[in-house]
Protein backbone atom coordinates (compact mmCIF):
# COMPACT_ATOMS: atom_id res chain seq x y z
CA UNK A 1 0.00 0.00 0.00
CA UNK A 2 1.30 3.46 -0.77
CA UNK A 3 2.11 5.18 2.51
CA UNK A 4 -0.20 8.08 1.64
CA UNK A 5 -3.16 6.56 -0.20
CA UNK A 6 -5.69 9.24 -1.15
CA UNK A 7 -9.39 9.01 -0.42
CA UNK A 8 -11.56 9.12 -3.52
CA UNK A 9 -14.90 10.94 -3.13
CA UNK A 10 -17.92 9.89 -5.14
CA UNK A 11 -21.25 11.75 -4.87
CA UNK A 12 -24.20 9.37 -4.98
CA UNK A 13 -27.11 11.63 -4.07
CA UNK A 14 -27.94 15.34 -4.21
CA UNK A 15 -29.97 17.64 -2.01
CA UNK A 16 -33.30 19.20 -2.89
CA UNK A 17 -33.89 22.96 -3.19
CA UNK A 18 -30.30 23.69 -4.10
CA UNK A 19 -29.23 27.32 -4.38
CA UNK A 20 -28.24 28.28 -7.96
CA UNK A 21 -24.72 29.76 -7.87
CA UNK A 22 -22.19 30.63 -10.56
CA UNK A 23 -18.47 30.26 -9.78
CA UNK A 24 -16.52 32.20 -12.40
CA UNK A 25 -12.98 31.25 -13.40
CA UNK A 26 -10.53 33.27 -11.31
CA UNK A 27 -8.31 35.66 -13.28
CA UNK A 28 -4.53 35.22 -13.17
CA UNK A 29 -1.84 32.65 -13.88
CA UNK A 30 -3.73 29.89 -15.68
CA UNK A 31 -2.58 26.74 -13.84
CA UNK A 32 -2.92 28.38 -10.41
CA UNK A 33 -6.31 29.99 -11.07
CA UNK A 34 -7.75 26.84 -12.67
CA UNK A 35 -6.64 24.66 -9.74
CA UNK A 36 -8.17 27.15 -7.30
CA UNK A 37 -11.48 27.39 -9.16
CA UNK A 38 -11.87 23.63 -9.57
CA UNK A 39 -11.43 23.00 -5.81
CA UNK A 40 -13.98 25.73 -4.91
CA UNK A 41 -16.52 24.30 -7.36
CA UNK A 42 -15.94 20.72 -6.17
CA UNK A 43 -16.39 21.76 -2.52
CA UNK A 44 -19.68 23.56 -3.12
CA UNK A 45 -20.97 20.79 -5.39
CA UNK A 46 -20.11 18.12 -2.82
CA UNK A 47 -22.11 19.88 -0.10
CA UNK A 48 -25.36 19.20 -1.96
CA UNK A 49 -26.53 22.73 -1.06
CA UNK A 50 -25.81 24.36 -4.42
CA UNK A 51 -26.67 23.98 -8.07
CA UNK A 52 -23.63 25.23 -10.01
CA UNK A 53 -24.26 27.22 -13.16
CA UNK A 54 -21.50 26.60 -15.69
CA UNK A 55 -19.88 28.55 -18.47
CA UNK A 56 -19.59 32.04 -17.01
CA UNK A 57 -15.93 32.43 -18.02
CA UNK A 58 -13.34 34.58 -16.26
CA UNK A 59 -14.50 37.28 -13.87
CA UNK A 60 -11.94 39.32 -11.94
CA UNK A 61 -12.85 40.73 -8.55
CA UNK A 62 -12.72 44.33 -9.87
CA UNK A 63 -15.20 43.67 -12.71
CA UNK A 64 -18.97 43.71 -12.38
CA UNK A 65 -20.69 40.57 -13.72
CA UNK A 66 -23.34 40.56 -16.45
CA UNK A 67 -26.23 40.58 -13.98
CA UNK A 68 -29.03 40.46 -16.59
CA UNK A 69 -27.57 37.36 -18.25
CA UNK A 70 -26.95 35.65 -14.91
CA UNK A 71 -30.50 36.43 -13.76
CA UNK A 72 -31.87 34.95 -16.97
CA UNK A 73 -29.84 31.79 -16.31
CA UNK A 74 -31.33 31.55 -12.81
CA UNK A 75 -28.25 32.43 -10.73
CA UNK A 76 -28.90 33.85 -7.26
CA UNK A 77 -25.22 34.61 -6.64
CA UNK A 78 -21.89 34.68 -8.43
CA UNK A 79 -18.36 34.46 -7.07
CA UNK A 80 -15.23 35.52 -8.89
CA UNK A 81 -11.80 36.83 -8.19
CA UNK A 82 -8.15 36.86 -9.13
CA UNK A 83 -4.87 35.38 -8.05
CA UNK A 84 -1.51 37.09 -8.56
CA UNK A 85 2.09 36.29 -7.66
CA UNK A 86 3.67 38.83 -5.29
CA UNK A 87 7.30 40.01 -5.38
CA UNK A 88 8.23 37.69 -2.50
CA UNK A 89 6.99 34.63 -4.42
CA UNK A 90 3.77 34.27 -2.44
CA UNK A 91 0.32 34.69 -3.96
CA UNK A 92 -2.52 37.07 -3.26
CA UNK A 93 -5.95 35.67 -4.05
CA UNK A 94 -8.97 37.95 -4.01
CA UNK A 95 -12.58 36.83 -3.69
CA UNK A 96 -15.68 38.81 -4.47
CA UNK A 97 -19.20 37.48 -4.08
CA UNK A 98 -22.25 39.21 -5.57
CA UNK A 99 -25.99 38.92 -4.98
CA UNK A 100 -27.39 38.67 -8.52
CA UNK A 101 -31.03 39.85 -8.00
CA UNK A 102 -29.91 42.81 -5.83
CA UNK A 103 -26.77 43.47 -7.94
CA UNK A 104 -24.68 44.20 -4.85
CA UNK A 105 -21.52 42.81 -3.23
CA UNK A 106 -21.99 40.27 -0.44
CA UNK A 107 -18.33 39.69 0.42
CA UNK A 108 -14.82 40.81 -0.49
CA UNK A 109 -11.77 39.05 0.98
CA UNK A 110 -8.04 38.80 0.35
CA UNK A 111 -5.90 35.73 1.05
CA UNK A 112 -2.08 35.71 0.99
CA UNK A 113 -0.62 32.21 0.65
CA UNK A 114 2.15 30.07 -0.83
CA UNK A 115 1.66 27.77 -3.82
CA UNK A 116 1.58 24.79 -1.43
CA UNK A 117 -1.32 26.43 0.44
CA UNK A 118 -3.42 26.74 -2.72
CA UNK A 119 -5.88 23.95 -1.90
CA UNK A 120 -6.38 25.19 1.68
CA UNK A 121 -7.00 28.71 0.35
CA UNK A 122 -9.59 27.33 -2.07
CA UNK A 123 -11.28 25.49 0.82
CA UNK A 124 -11.34 28.71 2.86
CA UNK A 125 -12.89 30.61 -0.08
CA UNK A 126 -15.53 27.88 -0.44
CA UNK A 127 -16.19 28.19 3.32
CA UNK A 128 -16.68 31.96 2.95
CA UNK A 129 -19.10 31.52 0.02
CA UNK A 130 -21.00 28.79 1.89
CA UNK A 131 -21.34 30.88 5.06
CA UNK A 132 -22.44 34.00 3.19
CA UNK A 133 -25.13 32.13 1.29
CA UNK A 134 -26.42 29.76 4.00
CA UNK A 135 -25.70 31.58 7.25
CA UNK A 136 -23.85 28.50 8.58
CA UNK A 137 -20.09 27.90 8.80
CA UNK A 138 -18.57 25.93 5.94
CA UNK A 139 -16.58 22.78 6.70
CA UNK A 140 -14.39 22.51 3.58
CA UNK A 141 -11.19 23.58 5.37
CA UNK A 142 -11.71 21.05 8.19
CA UNK A 143 -9.84 17.73 8.40
CA UNK A 144 -10.82 14.13 8.92
CA UNK A 145 -8.95 11.26 10.58
CA UNK A 146 -9.43 7.58 9.76
CA UNK A 147 -7.62 4.24 9.94
CA UNK A 148 -6.40 2.46 6.79
CA UNK A 149 -5.80 -1.26 7.14
CA UNK A 150 -3.77 -3.24 4.62
CA UNK A 151 -1.93 -6.56 4.95
CA UNK A 152 -0.16 -6.55 8.32
CA UNK A 153 -0.27 -2.76 8.66
CA UNK A 154 -2.51 -0.09 10.19
CA UNK A 155 -2.17 3.63 9.51
CA UNK A 156 -3.89 6.48 11.28
CA UNK A 157 -4.25 9.07 8.54
CA UNK A 158 -5.35 12.68 8.45
CA UNK A 159 -6.74 14.27 5.29
CA UNK A 160 -8.59 17.36 4.15
CA UNK A 161 -12.38 17.04 4.30
CA UNK A 162 -12.41 16.26 0.55
CA UNK A 163 -10.02 13.32 1.05
CA UNK A 164 -6.98 15.03 -0.46
CA UNK A 165 -3.60 15.71 1.17
CA UNK A 166 -3.64 12.50 3.25
CA UNK A 167 -0.79 12.27 5.77
CA UNK A 168 0.00 9.38 8.15
CA UNK A 169 0.08 10.31 11.86
CA UNK A 170 0.92 6.80 13.05
CA UNK A 171 1.74 3.41 11.51
CA UNK A 172 1.64 0.13 13.40
CA UNK A 173 1.49 -3.64 12.90
CA UNK A 174 -1.20 -3.74 15.62
CA UNK A 175 -4.72 -2.26 15.41
CA UNK A 176 -5.41 1.45 15.93
CA UNK A 177 -9.00 2.33 16.84
CA UNK A 178 -11.28 5.13 18.10
CA UNK A 179 -9.45 8.29 16.96
CA UNK A 180 -11.12 11.44 18.24
CA UNK A 181 -10.17 15.12 17.79
CA UNK A 182 -9.51 17.55 20.58
CA UNK A 183 -11.84 20.59 20.46
CA UNK A 184 -9.01 22.85 19.20
CA UNK A 185 -8.07 20.40 16.42
CA UNK A 186 -4.44 20.19 17.57
CA UNK A 187 -4.51 16.70 19.09
CA UNK A 188 -5.94 13.25 18.49
CA UNK A 189 -6.75 10.72 21.20
CA UNK A 190 -6.84 7.10 20.05
CA UNK A 191 -6.41 3.50 21.19
CA UNK A 192 -3.37 1.53 20.04
CA UNK A 193 -2.69 -2.18 20.59
CA UNK A 194 1.05 -1.88 19.84
CA UNK A 195 1.90 -3.00 23.42
CA UNK A 196 -0.35 -6.06 22.89
CA UNK A 197 -3.11 -4.45 24.98
CA UNK A 198 -5.41 -1.45 24.41
CA UNK A 199 -3.83 1.80 25.65
CA UNK A 200 -5.21 5.34 25.17
CA UNK A 201 -2.74 7.88 23.75
CA UNK A 202 -2.97 11.62 23.12
CA UNK A 203 -1.06 12.63 19.99
CA UNK A 204 0.06 16.23 19.34
CA UNK A 205 -0.24 16.76 15.58
CA UNK A 206 2.15 19.72 15.37
CA UNK A 207 5.06 17.99 17.13
CA UNK A 208 4.12 14.34 16.30
CA UNK A 209 4.80 13.61 19.98
CA UNK A 210 2.36 11.69 22.14
CA UNK A 211 1.79 10.64 25.72
CA UNK A 212 -0.18 7.91 27.46
CA UNK A 213 -3.57 9.10 28.74
CA UNK A 214 -4.78 5.74 30.11
CA UNK A 215 -2.74 2.59 30.70
CA UNK A 216 -4.30 0.90 33.68
CA UNK A 217 -4.61 -2.78 34.46
CA UNK A 218 -6.92 -4.44 31.92
CA UNK A 219 -8.49 -2.61 28.99
CA UNK A 220 -8.26 1.13 28.25
CA UNK A 221 -10.53 2.24 25.42
CA UNK A 222 -13.06 4.58 23.76
CA UNK A 223 -11.60 8.06 24.52
CA UNK A 224 -13.90 11.09 24.13
CA UNK A 225 -12.83 14.71 24.67
CA UNK A 226 -14.68 17.04 26.98
CA UNK A 227 -15.54 20.37 25.29
CA UNK A 228 -12.96 22.13 27.52
CA UNK A 229 -10.17 20.04 25.92
CA UNK A 230 -8.67 19.26 29.35
CA UNK A 231 -10.37 15.96 30.13
CA UNK A 232 -11.28 12.68 28.47
CA UNK A 233 -14.05 10.21 29.12
CA UNK A 234 -12.57 6.70 28.79
CA UNK A 235 -13.68 3.12 29.36
CA UNK A 236 -11.53 1.19 31.84
CA UNK A 237 -11.79 -2.35 33.19
CA UNK A 238 -9.32 -1.80 36.04
CA UNK A 239 -12.02 -2.30 38.67
CA UNK A 240 -13.72 -5.22 36.89
CA UNK A 241 -16.10 -4.88 33.93
CA UNK A 242 -16.04 -2.03 31.42
CA UNK A 243 -16.99 1.21 33.17
CA UNK A 244 -16.87 4.94 32.40
CA UNK A 245 -14.13 7.08 33.91
CA UNK A 246 -13.01 10.69 33.52
CA UNK A 247 -9.25 11.31 33.26
CA UNK A 248 -7.28 14.48 32.73
CA UNK A 249 -5.86 14.71 29.22
CA UNK A 250 -2.35 14.40 30.69
CA UNK A 251 -3.30 10.98 32.11
CA UNK A 252 -3.76 12.00 35.74
CA UNK A 253 -6.74 11.82 38.07
CA UNK A 254 -8.91 8.89 36.90
CA UNK A 255 -12.39 9.20 38.46
CA UNK A 256 -15.08 6.57 38.02
CA UNK A 257 -18.32 7.95 36.58
CA UNK A 258 -20.71 5.02 36.21
CA UNK A 259 -21.48 2.07 38.43
CA UNK A 260 -23.43 -0.74 36.84
CA UNK A 261 -23.34 -4.50 36.57
CA UNK A 262 -23.37 -4.23 32.76
CA UNK A 263 -20.84 -3.10 30.18
CA UNK A 264 -20.77 0.70 29.79
CA UNK A 265 -18.84 1.93 26.75
CA UNK A 266 -18.63 4.41 23.80
CA UNK A 267 -18.94 7.64 25.82
CA UNK A 268 -19.49 11.00 24.10
CA UNK A 269 -19.93 14.41 25.70
CA UNK A 270 -22.87 16.57 24.71
CA UNK A 271 -21.77 19.79 22.99
CA UNK A 272 -22.44 21.83 26.15
CA UNK A 273 -20.44 19.37 28.29
CA UNK A 274 -23.39 18.76 30.64
CA UNK A 275 -23.99 15.10 29.78
CA UNK A 276 -22.14 12.03 28.61
CA UNK A 277 -24.03 9.72 26.24
CA UNK A 278 -22.93 6.09 26.24
CA UNK A 279 -23.84 2.53 25.24
CA UNK A 280 -24.74 -0.01 27.92
CA UNK A 281 -26.29 -3.47 28.16
CA UNK A 282 -27.36 -2.84 31.77
CA UNK A 283 -31.01 -3.38 30.75
CA UNK A 284 -30.29 -6.62 28.88
CA UNK A 285 -29.76 -5.43 25.29
CA UNK A 286 -27.34 -2.72 24.10
CA UNK A 287 -29.06 0.66 24.38
CA UNK A 288 -28.02 4.30 24.64
CA UNK A 289 -28.09 6.14 27.98
CA UNK A 290 -26.88 9.47 29.26
CA UNK A 291 -25.43 10.48 32.61
CA UNK A 292 -24.55 13.94 34.01
CA UNK A 293 -20.86 14.64 33.31
CA UNK A 294 -20.44 15.37 37.02
CA UNK A 295 -21.84 11.93 37.91
CA UNK A 296 -25.28 10.82 39.07
CA UNK A 297 -28.04 8.62 37.76
CA UNK A 298 -28.08 7.44 34.14
CA UNK A 299 -31.27 7.70 32.07
CA UNK A 300 -32.11 5.61 29.03
CA UNK A 301 -32.36 7.47 25.71
CA UNK A 302 -33.26 4.79 23.11
CA UNK A 303 -36.28 2.52 23.47
CA UNK A 304 -37.10 1.52 19.90
CA UNK A 305 -35.49 -1.77 18.80
CA UNK A 306 -33.25 -4.22 20.65
CA UNK A 307 -29.84 -2.89 19.54
CA UNK A 308 -28.80 0.79 19.56
CA UNK A 309 -25.13 1.74 19.97
CA UNK A 310 -22.44 4.39 19.36
CA UNK A 311 -24.17 7.65 20.34
CA UNK A 312 -22.92 10.84 18.69
CA UNK A 313 -24.72 14.01 19.87
CA UNK A 314 -24.92 16.70 17.19
CA UNK A 315 -22.94 19.96 17.57
CA UNK A 316 -26.19 21.91 18.16
CA UNK A 317 -27.34 19.44 20.85
CA UNK A 318 -30.72 18.86 19.17
CA UNK A 319 -30.16 15.48 17.54
CA UNK A 320 -28.09 12.34 18.05
CA UNK A 321 -26.63 10.01 15.42
CA UNK A 322 -26.21 6.35 16.35
CA UNK A 323 -26.14 2.85 14.89
CA UNK A 324 -29.31 0.76 15.09
CA UNK A 325 -29.96 -2.83 14.09
CA UNK A 326 -33.05 -3.17 11.93
CA UNK A 327 -34.02 -6.48 10.27
CA UNK A 328 -30.47 -7.75 10.76
CA UNK A 329 -28.90 -4.64 9.17
CA UNK A 330 -26.71 -2.19 11.07
CA UNK A 331 -27.68 1.28 9.86
CA UNK A 332 -27.03 4.91 10.71
CA UNK A 333 -30.00 6.58 12.40
CA UNK A 334 -30.74 10.10 13.63
CA UNK A 335 -32.89 10.89 16.67
CA UNK A 336 -34.52 14.21 17.52
CA UNK A 337 -33.67 14.37 21.23
CA UNK A 338 -36.73 16.51 22.11
CA UNK A 339 -39.39 14.41 20.33
CA UNK A 340 -37.49 11.07 20.27
CA UNK A 341 -38.49 10.71 16.59
CA UNK A 342 -35.94 8.71 14.59
CA UNK A 343 -34.99 8.44 10.94
CA UNK A 344 -32.75 5.83 9.31
CA UNK A 345 -30.38 7.74 6.99
CA UNK A 346 -28.64 4.91 5.09
CA UNK A 347 -29.57 1.89 3.00
CA UNK A 348 -26.38 -0.08 3.80
CA UNK A 349 -26.15 -2.97 6.26
CA UNK A 350 -22.81 -2.75 8.12
CA UNK A 351 -22.55 0.86 9.27
CA UNK A 352 -20.37 1.88 12.22
CA UNK A 353 -18.46 4.80 13.79
CA UNK A 354 -20.58 7.87 12.88
CA UNK A 355 -18.99 11.32 13.21
CA UNK A 356 -20.71 14.70 12.70
CA UNK A 357 -19.24 17.48 10.60
CA UNK A 358 -18.69 20.45 12.95
CA UNK A 359 -21.64 22.38 11.41
CA UNK A 360 -23.92 19.36 11.88
CA UNK A 361 -24.86 19.16 8.19
CA UNK A 362 -23.11 15.90 7.29
CA UNK A 363 -22.32 12.65 9.12
CA UNK A 364 -19.23 10.64 8.21
CA UNK A 365 -19.34 6.91 8.96
CA UNK A 366 -17.70 3.60 8.07
CA UNK A 367 -19.48 0.86 6.16
CA UNK A 368 -18.71 -2.10 3.91
CA UNK A 369 -18.97 -2.30 0.14
CA UNK A 370 -18.04 -5.58 -1.53
CA UNK A 371 -16.50 -6.90 1.69
CA UNK A 372 -14.17 -3.91 1.99
CA UNK A 373 -14.29 -1.10 4.54
CA UNK A 374 -15.07 2.29 3.03
CA UNK A 375 -16.07 5.65 4.44
CA UNK A 376 -19.35 7.25 3.50
CA UNK A 377 -21.05 10.52 4.33
CA UNK A 378 -24.73 11.42 4.43
CA UNK A 379 -26.43 14.73 5.09
CA UNK A 380 -28.44 14.96 8.31
CA UNK A 381 -31.64 15.03 6.22
CA UNK A 382 -30.57 11.86 4.39
CA UNK A 383 -30.63 13.46 0.90
CA UNK A 384 -26.94 13.96 0.07
CA UNK A 385 -24.80 10.81 -0.02
CA UNK A 386 -21.09 10.34 -0.68
CA UNK A 387 -18.65 7.47 -0.68
CA UNK A 388 -14.94 7.84 0.19
CA UNK A 389 -12.61 4.93 -0.48
CA UNK A 390 -8.92 4.09 -0.65
CA UNK A 391 -7.87 1.75 -3.43
CA UNK A 392 -7.08 -1.83 -2.29
CA UNK A 393 -7.36 -1.14 1.46
CA UNK A 394 -9.91 -1.14 4.29
CA UNK A 395 -10.84 2.30 5.63
CA UNK A 396 -12.55 2.56 9.01
CA UNK A 397 -12.86 4.54 12.26
CA UNK A 398 -13.57 8.01 10.79
CA UNK A 399 -13.51 11.15 12.92
CA UNK A 400 -14.37 14.62 11.61
CA UNK A 401 -12.24 17.41 13.04
CA UNK A 402 -13.48 20.76 14.41
CA UNK A 403 -13.87 24.03 12.54
CA UNK A 404 -10.57 25.70 11.71
CA UNK A 405 -10.06 28.80 13.85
Amino acid sequence: MPAVAQLRVEITGAGANRLPVAIADFAGERTISQALTSVIRADLDRSGMFHLIDGVGVLADNTNPAFADLKQRGADAIAGGSTARLANGRYETRLRLWDVPKQNTLNMQNYVHTSSQLRMTAHRIADAIYENLTGEPGIFSTRIAYVVKSTGRYELQIADADGSNAQPALASREPIISPTWSPDGNKLAYVSFEAKKPIVYVHDLATAKRHVAANFKGSNSAPAWAPDGNRLAVVLSKEGGSQLFIVNANGSGATRLSKSSGIDTEPRFSADGQFIYFTSDRGGSPQIYRIPASGGNAERVTFEGSYNVTPRPAPDGKTMAYITRSNGRFQLALMDLATKQTQILTDSSKDESPSFAPNGRMILYATEVGGRGVLAAVSSDGRVKQKLSVQAADVREPAWGPLVK
